[in-house]
C-alpha cells in the first residue's frame, strides 16, 4: 500500500447555531466547524417558511422585458 495516500483523520468540533456543540472525526484541516445551516435553523427541520418577495420578482421581470400593458422601458 502507498504511504501518505490518505488524508488525516482527526477529531473536529461542530459549533451549530443554537450553541450547542458536539465533536467527530473529519479531514477538514482545522479544528472547529461551524455551519450556516443546521438543523436548529433550517425550515425543512424547522417547521418555519420563509416567503419570498414574488411581486418584486414580476415587477422587476416586467420592468426588463415589458408586458406591453404600461409601454416599453428600451
Amino acid at each position: 500500500m502507498k504511504d501518505d495516500l490518505h488524508p488525516e483523520y482527526d477529531t473536529l468540533t461542530v459549533q451549530l447555531s443554537d450553541g450547542s456543540s458536539f465533536q467527530t472525526r473529519s479531514t477538514m484541516e482545522q479544528d472547529e466547524y461551524e455551519p450556516d445551516v443546521d438543523s436548529t435553523n433550517h425550515p425543512f427541520y424547522t417547521g418555519r417558511r420563509q416567503y419570498v418577495d414574488t411581486a418584486g420578482r414580476v415587477e422587476k421581470f416586467r420592468q426588463r422585458y415589458g408586458t406591453g400593458d404600461e409601454g416599453e422601458d428600451e
